[in-house]
């Protein structure tokens, strides 16, 4: 698994197995840090100080802002009505189909095994909670659980700090 020529990182960022990644034509900002079986494709952007955990895949038409976390194998989708093939029955090319863009604001946290639907904004300081499956933009600094994921409570008031 490659990391392509067109890639764009940013300084000091840390891919622990470089061998073990599949990045073409994303950028990734500074201080970023990508796990193991990560894969970024085209036109995909990660900010700065993000942490992308181990088995994530981030398709094309997802930005990621600044210090957000991404844990273990979560999944971005960019198309709502996905197909392999066309009405004539021939296999789909990139021109028979249009990317669907996907938010995630800074600071946001994602937990592992999630799934974010295309076209979902995912809230500054967010939290969404493992396993959940994201079909509707999260507000600034909701935390979200389930499937589908819902409101349960706000990190500004709602999560207890460890003492640090």
């Amino acid at each position: 698994m490659p990391i392509s020529a067109d890639v764009q990182l940013g300084d000091r960022v840390k891919i622990f197995h470089p061998e073990l990644v599949n990045l073409y034509g994303c950028s990734i900002g500074s201080d970023s840090r990508l796990g193991t079986f990560v894969e970024i494709q085209k036109n995909a952007t990660v900010g700065a100080r993000c942490k992308i955990s181990s088995h994530t895949f981030i398709c094309e038409g997802v930005t990621i802002e600044d210090e957000v976390f991404i844990g273990h194998g979560v999944m971005f989708t960019n198309d709502l009505f996905p197909r392999a093939t066309t009405e004539e029955g021939s296999v789909q090319g990139e021109a028979d189909w249009q990317v669907i863009r996907t938010l995630v604001k800074h600071k946001a946290s994602i937990g592992s095994n999630v799934t974010v639907l295309a076209g979902v904004t995912i809230g500054e300081g967010a939290l969404v909670g493992a396993g959940a499956v994201v079909t509707h933009d999260v507000a600034d600094y909701a935390i979200v659980v389930g499937v589908p994921a819902r409101v349960v409570g706000d990190v500004r008031s709602d999560v207890e700090r460890p003492n640090r």
